[in-house]
Parts: C-alpha cells; sequence; structure tokens
C-alpha cells in the first residue's frame, strides 16, 4: 500500500487541496481509497482504508462550509478610505532628488541650511549636549505640562526678562511638541473652553498647517486680508478693516513676525494699529510665534508685536517654536501660554491644559528642552546663541539683498524691492503659477507653484543662477 503526505491548509480560505481527490488521492492496487489518520504540523498523512463515498461526503461538507464562510465575510475595515493627496512640500523634494540636473536648486524646504547647503547645528546646541551627557541626566519622564526650568525661561523669551506677566503669575506656560503642539493645545482648550463664538480667523494666506489644526479641534476658520498681491506686502487697510468687521469676541491668529509663507510683516505702527482695534472689539488674540531671533537676528525685535499687546493689557494666547531659531527640528521643543487676567485663574487653565494634554501625549519629550532651557539660563550658552541666531538671520538677509542685485544685473525692470522688505526664511517672489512651473522644468529650480521659495536654500554659489533663472521665466 502507497502512502502519502499532502501540506494541509491553514485556513478554509478556500476548498482545502488534499480534499480534491482528482489530483492527490492514489489508490492501492485493490482499488480502495486512502484517508487521514494523523496531522502533524500541517502534513496530513494518509494510511487508514476509507472509501471514497466518504471522502466524497466530506469534500462537499467542506465546499459547502466555506460557501457560507465566503458569503459572511466582511470586505476590507477600510475600503471605504480614499488616498489622500501628496504633501506639496514632500513633493517637491522628492521631484528634486530624481532630477539629475547638477544646477538644480531646492527652494521648497521650510529648514535652514549653511551656504554649503548643508543642515545646519548651532554649536551652542553641541555644547548643551555635552552638558547633558556629561552631567549623565536620567531619562525619566517630563512631568504632564513639561520641564518647569524650560517653561519658565521660554515665558520670559517671549514677554522679556523682568516682565510683570511672570512676576504677578500671570501666565500658564506648559511644554508642547513644537508649534504645532503649541497650536494643538490651544486650539483644543480654545474648542472645549472659549464662551463664544468657534472661529478662527486666520491671515490670507497663512501657513499650510493652520486651518487642519483647527478644524481638526472642532473650530471653524474664516479669513482676513494680509498680503497685497500688487505691492507684495502687507494690506495695511485690508487688514484693519477686516479685524474691524469681525464679530466681537472673535478668535484671531498672528503672526509675531517673519509671517509664513509670505515673509511679510506689520510695521511697529501697524502693530499698534492692530492691537487698538482688536482691543476696541473685544477679539481674542492667538500668536503664533516660530521664528524669534531668526527673523531680524534680535530677539527683542522679533518679540516687539507680543510686547506691545502685553503692554495694551490683552490676553492671549501665545504659541511658540525652538526648530529655527536654535534649529532643534527633530527635537521637537515648543511652548503654548496663555496669558491670564489674575493669578487663580492661570492656575485653573495650567491645570485644564494638562489634563488636555494627558491623553494626547501624556508628556512631552525632555531631550529638546534641556537643550534649550540650557541655553537660555548659561549666560556663555546663551551669548554664543544670539551670535549664531544672529549669523543666520545675517545670512538670510544677504541672501536676499544678493538675489535682488543679481536680478538689476541680469536687467529685470520689474521692481524687486519687496525681495528685500520681506523678513525671514520665505519669500513671496510674485511670480505666477505659470512662472514657477517653468522655473522647475526649465531650470530645475524647485518651488510651491505659488511663487514662495525658502531663502535658505539660496548661496552664494547658486544666487547668480537663481537670478537668471527668475529672470528668464519673468521678463
Amino acid at each position: 500500500m502507497v502512502t502519502h503526505s499532502v501540506k494541509g491548509p491553514r485556513t478554509l480560505s478556500a476548498v482545502p487541496h488534499w480534499l480534491d481527490q482528482d489530483k492527490v488521492f492514489s489508490t492501492n492496487s485493490t482499488g480502495a481509497g486512502l484517508s487521514l489518520f494523523e496531522n502533524r504540523g500541517g502534513m496530513a498523512l494518509f494510511s487508514k482504508s476509507a472509501t471514497f463515498k466518504s471522502l466524497k461526503a466530506l469534500r462537499e461538507s467542506t465546499i459547502r462550509s466555506v460557501a457560507v464562510t465566503t458569503s459572511c465575510r466582511f470586505t476590507s475595515w477600510w475600503s471605504n478610505v480614499e488616498l489622500g493627496p501628496p504633501d506639496a512640500i514632500l513633493g517637491i523634494t522628492e521631484a528634486y532628488k530624481r532630477d539629475n540636473n547638477p544646477q538644480k536648486i531646492n527652494l521648497g524646504a521650510g529648514a535652514y541650511r549653511d551656504d554649503d547647503g548643508k543642515p545646519y547645528v548651532l554649536s551652542c546646541v553641541r555644547k548643551a549636549s555635552e552638558i547633558i551627557k556629561n552631567e549623565d541626566m536620567d531619562k525619566e519622564y517630563a512631568g504632564i505640562g513639561g520641564i518647569p526650568d524650560f517653561t519658565r525661561a521660554a515665558a520670559e523669551l517671549a514677554f522679556d526678562k523682568d516682565n510683570d506677566i511672570q512676576k504677578n503669575g500671570l501666565n500658564a506656560t506648559v511644554q508642547s511638541i513644537s508649534g504645532t503642539g503649541a497650536l494643538t493645545i490651544g486650539a483644543a482648550f480654545l474648542r472645549k473652553f472659549f464662551p463664544y463664538g468657534k472661529t478662527v480667523y486666520l491671515p490670507t494666506p497663512t501657513w499650510g498647517n493652520h486651518a487642519p489644526v483647527f478644524k481638526f479641534a472642532g473650530l471653524e476658520t474664516k479669513q482676513y486680508r494680509y498680503y497685497d498681491q500688487k505691492t507684495c506686502g502687507f494690506d495695511a487697510e485690508g487688514a484693519l478693516a477686516d479685524l474691524k468687521a469681525m464679530p466681537e469676541r472673535s478668535i484671531v491668529l498672528l503672526h509675531a513676525c517673519a509671517h509664513n509663507p509670505t515673509g511679510v510683516d506689520p510695521k511697529p505702527e501697524h502693530w499698534q494699529e492692530i492691537s487698538q482695534v482688536v482691543k476696541e472689539r473685544k477679539l481674542f488674540p492667538f500668536f503664533d510665534m516660530a521664528y524669534q531671533g531668526f527673523a531680524s537676528g534680535d530677539i527683542d525685535r522679533d518679540a516687539f508685536a507680543v510686547r506691545q499687546f502685553l503692554k495694551d493689557n490683552h490676553q492671549m494666547a501665545l504659541a511658540q517654536s525652538f526648530a529655527k531659531n536654535m534649529g532643534l527640528y527633530g527635537e521637537r521643543c515648543g511652548a503654548f501660554s496663555m496669558v491670564c487676567e489674575s493669578a487663580n485663574e492661570a492656575k485653573i487653565v495650567e491645570s485644564q491644559l494638562k489634563i488636555i494634554i494627558r491623553p494626547m501625549y501624556s508628556n512631552p519629550p525632555i531631550n529638546g528642552a534641556r537643550i534649550a532651557y540650557l541655553i537660555l539660563q548659561r549666560p556663555d550658552l546663551r551669548n554664543e546663541w544670539l551670535v549664531e541666531v544672529k549669523g543666520m538671520a545675517d545670512r538670510i538677509i544677504s541672501m536676499r539683498n544678493q538675489l535682488r542685485a543679481n536680478l538689476a544685473k541680469e536687467g529685470s525692470n520689474r521692481d524687486w524691492s519687496h525681495i528685500t522688505d520681506q523678513i525671514g526664511m520665505f519669500c513671496y517672489t510674485g511670480l505666477s503659477a505659470e512662472q514657477s512651473e517653468r522655473l522647475i522644468k526649465e531650470f530645475s529650480v524647485y518651488l510651491t507653484k505659488d511663487g514662495r521659495i525658502s531663502i535658505a536654500g539660496v548661496t552664494s554659489r547658486n544666487v547668480d543662477y537663481l537670478a537668471h533663472a527668475i529672470h528668464q521665466v519673468s521678463k
């Protein structure tokens, strides 16, 4: 008698092949069938005598079972999920990487680069990291609100040294996962506790993540005028008119400095007017300050708007990031503050901020906050940081000046003064979508379709080529 071993199935997703008698089963010389007597590791061993009749009945029973199982089976749980659109900036970077043109330039990424086009780690950051290593600091959890030394230092950086807000305990400040995390905490708090309309007014245009963050929290977003396409500058008249027309007790988002994506900031006198209108209309200001020190190279100048509003006795929300001004991009280091009417109110607000944070991410990462705290509090590291952040800002300003000068050398008749009037990492060039597309296809200069470029991607080696390319598509 011949004995067969056959691989047995693990599921009933199909008729088990070992029941397909036409393909599997052999008989002995007498014509008697073979049947299963043992199963080891999925190997079916046939040796006991069985009739094909019983095997046929087993096969038919299994087929019916499989049919029932198949008919009752769900389709994929996620078959209704649509493919999301690709991230615009990521798409630019991927296209740049595929380009073989040796003169290609990536002006899409929002991270600082040195004059060789390389990522830059500040010397003071390296020294702070070394201190953390040498002091053998533990890796214990931070509190829900973060590292207290860091939150005090972050608030002081924004509000100024010896400010009355902290002296009187009027701020509730918690550590956040960079600026996006700070906005998210603030949005969640406003959604839960803001006693009036749940609408946030955003400048047009604004950072691409603002609307998604607020909408995800359940808040509605609307726009107010900000950027003047004719002048590539601040639309003061339009912005003030829209602020005056907002319903009382609305929430308004304001970029403290280095407006993203335009690089257009209100002048100090504009901020004073805006503050008065916000007060008259009883609007609630929510400042996003992601570039303090990086915009102009002066931490006090870049904090002018926030401090003007505090001087005018506004209560406010404030989101801070230490990605750009300390180069702590991957450390995800930030802070969220709520300036309140009284110290008691600030304590209550802080307690609720912690309740919001707890189920969101429990507590924030510690390494970046330790680095930032050491830099802000140790005089030697702070002084070094102030020099380095000014150096980064100065390089950006220098590239703006060189780009504008080289456009003039190319013979461009257009007014490019906005390139040097704007401030910070980004520049709204005023180029159309068609001109931006030509830059990409004809010159391998990668930027967003709205004509925004990251000045951080401009270097002394490529600024001539960039000016030439811009002139060719804009003349």
